[in-house]
């Protein structure tokens, strides 16, 4: 079964070459119960090491079931230990914040489909303790603490145990069990190989080899060995698995990283606030910077959508003794041309506006008056809260009714309510018909301190003019915007005449969408610059949760060498470590998005800040602050991995 000719094992010790193994060859058979003993440093527990695949000889040649294994690489040896031996530890090498058949279980999860209840159950009543089955290891006896070593050893149903002084640390009747429960493996077929000093044990076994200092001193045959039948050669070892076994495993993976949390729950909580603070802080940046980009648009929404404003400006007309400018001046009769010729226009309203006196008893207020059609509700977002618009009628018969700003009705009528109301207007009765939404400041203007008139009374009973200021244009499609803009303006050179040399400074159009854009640009510039500035919170999240990672590693160095022996590979450790660190990040992620939503709310409620979380915003800080996991985590994840079975279960 196993074969081992001319096994040599050295240390180097700074300059100095130490042989610990001399040159061991020896043949163990199928069945065989053998012991081991020498003095210490003699290289039992080198050569059982090296027996059991825990560490590779310096030279010679190892052959397990007619494989040669002594060239195998480290993820190969763990595949040949996960299925062909058992380890029984003197230290027991139990997991404390696992239960007992969760310790049980764990060589199940590199190899099966997890932990499995059933079996670890089925065998713990094999070792007499069925009803401790959910005690922890700080719960229970050092006898039965290694009967649950002695259990796990059998979860993979191996046909080699390996036992280093599995009765040192133990008192007599605990270690007379646990030679009974070795005894009644022996008999059912399973091989065991013990290193230890009692002679005690050394007389147990079927076959007694001596060591000292590093050679076979005595090889004795004790009982004969029974006889078995022809075993197999060793499978090749194979990394391959099912998806599901895959998800499952990675599941286990995390199950295990929210546990090890929960067994350090003040450092966990600690490692996790700067993740915390960093997603909440990049949450509540965006949140405002989306809030400011809200009530910009809400703004902009106010002056029109989809909305070009069309104003006239001057030509220069050359005489004989110097160059003058002309006035343009738009009509009415534009209004019209614009909206036959020009495809892509939804509808266009006339403006003229000015001042004027506005009286109610004995308030006066001095007020802009804006002459415009109905039209002007739509293009301006401007439908009255309270009565009506006047209609295209009332415009055509120049009628004295007006609409008022919120503005002008507190500061005239106060409490009254200004529906059908009569006020003077430059001495002009004008009947109140109508109160326009509150739209609040635009720049240094307060849009609600107007009145709203029918454009011809305005122009023909108030202004005595017979012309417009400008003319407001609404698109059907914001895409079209810049296309529409052209023909206006070419439509307009051609109505008024105007030369090719003039025609720059002929009209003025304001684009809203270019307006819109450049704000909202300057919006997410800022915002995501704020978000920046809190990512870097994130940053120094992220070392320290690699600072945390490090120094558990350190801790958990002998865990991270059982682990190996039961036949984990760097890809089970790293990806322990790995999830154990995004569990980290996710959990103060999580808790920061909370935080961040919290924030916002009182930012929102106490100061009356504009704030608006989004999907995207979450979703953003949830990406990073896991992506935070795995960027710190990789470097803690790749240490455990690289460290060496054998020396890992050394570290003190």
């Amino acid at each position: 079964m196993i074969e081992i000719k001319d096994v040599r094992k050295s240390y180097q010790m700074g300059p100095h070459s130490v042989e610990v193994l001399k040159g061991i060859s020896l043949q163990i058979e199928q069945g065989d119960f053998v012991a081991i003993m020498g003095p210490s440093g003699s290289g039992k527990s080198t050569l059982m090491h090296i027996l059991g695949l825990l560490d590779v000889p310096t030279s010679g040649s190892y052959e397990l079931k007619g494989r040669e294994v002594s060239l195998l690489e480290e993820d190969e040896l763990a595949v040949v230990r996960r299925d062909e031996v058992g380890f029984i530890f003197q230290q027991f090498n139990l997991l404390p914040r696992l239960k007992a058949w969760q310790n049980v279980s764990l060589p199940l999860l590199y190899s099966s489909d997890g932990f499995d209840f059933d079996r670890a159950n089925e065998l713990l009543g094999k070792v007499g303790l069925s009803q401790r089955v959910d005690h922890r290891p700080n719960e229970l006896s050092g006898g039965q603490q290694q009967r649950i070593a002695i259990a796990r050893s059998l979860i993979n149903r191996p046909g080699i145990i390996f036992a280093d002084e599995p009765t040192g640390n133990l008192d007599s009747q605990s270690e007379q069990e646990v030679l009974e429960i070795l005894q009644e493996l022996n008999a059912q077929g399973i091989t065991i190989i013990v290193v230890t000093h009692e002679e005690e044990i050394g007389q147990l076994a079927k076959r007694l080899i001596r060591l000292k200092d590093g050679e076979i001193l005595s090889d004795e045959r004790r009982a004969p060995l029974p006889l078995v039948k022809n075993f197999e050669t060793a499978p090749a070892p194979s990394s391959g698995g099912s998806s599901e076994f895959a998800i499952k495993e990675v599941m286990e993976h995390f199950h295990q990283g929210f546990q090890t949390l929960a067994g350090n729950k003040v450092r966990s909580i600690l490692s996790m606030l700067g993740i915390l603070i960093g997603v909440a802080a990049v949450v509540v940046m965006l949140a405002l910077g989306t809030g400011a980009q809200k009530a910009i648009e809400d703004q902009l929404s106010s002056l029109g959508s989809n909305l070009l404003i069309l104003s006239a400006g001057n030509i220069r007309v050359s005489g004989v003794m110097r160059e003058s400018g002309v006035r343009i001046r738009l009509r009415t009769d534009d209004v019209n041309a614009i909206k036959e010729e020009v495809d892509g226009i939804r509808d266009v309203s006339p403006s003229v506006s000015g001042r004027a006196q506005a009286t109610f008893g004995n308030k006066n207020w001095n007020t802009q008056i804006m002459g415009v059609t109905s039209a002007f509700t739509r293009v301006r977002a401007s439908d009255p809260v309270y009565g009506r618009f006047f209609s295209d009628s009332e415009n055509q018969s120049r009628a004295l009714v007006a609409v008022i700003g919120t503005t002008v009705a507190r500061e005239i009528f106060g409490k009254k309510s200004p529906i059908g109301e009569l006020i003077k207007l430059n001495k002009v009765n004008f009947r109140v018909i109508g109160v326009l939404p509150e739209k609040g400041a635009a720049g240094p203007q307060d849009q609600d301190d107007r009145i709203v008139v029918p454009v011809n009374t305005a122009m023909y009973r108030l202004f005595g003019r017979d012309y417009v200021d400008s003319l407001d244009i609404e698109v059907f499609n914001v895409t079209e915007m810049d296309q529409v803009q052209k023909s206006v303006l070419d439509l307009m050179n051609r109505r008024h005449r105007v030369p090719i040399s003039s025609r720059e400074d002929a009209f003025r159009i304001f684009n809203m969408s270019d307006i819109q854009q450049a704000l909202n640009s300057s919006s997410r510039t800022m915002s995501l610059l704020l978000a920046s500035i809190a990512a870097i919170s994130l940053i120094v999240g992220g070392i320290g949760i690699m600072n945390i990672m490090l120094v558990s590693v350190t801790e958990r160095t002998k865990e991270i060498g059982l682990r190996k022996a039961i036949g984990a590979k760097r890809r089970d450790i790293s990806m322990q470590f790995l999830t154990e660190s995004i569990v980290v990040s996710i959990s103060g992620g999580v808790l920061g998005i909370l935080l961040g939503f919290a924030v916002s709310f009182l930012l929102s409620s106490l100061i009356g800040w504009n704030t608006s979380v989004s999907f995207a915003s979450v979703a953003v800080s949830f990406s990073f602050s896991a992506l935070i996991g795995v960027a710190f985590g990789s470097y803690p994840a790749q240490k455990a991995a690289k460290l060496h079975p054998i020396d890992a279960l050394r570290y003190e």
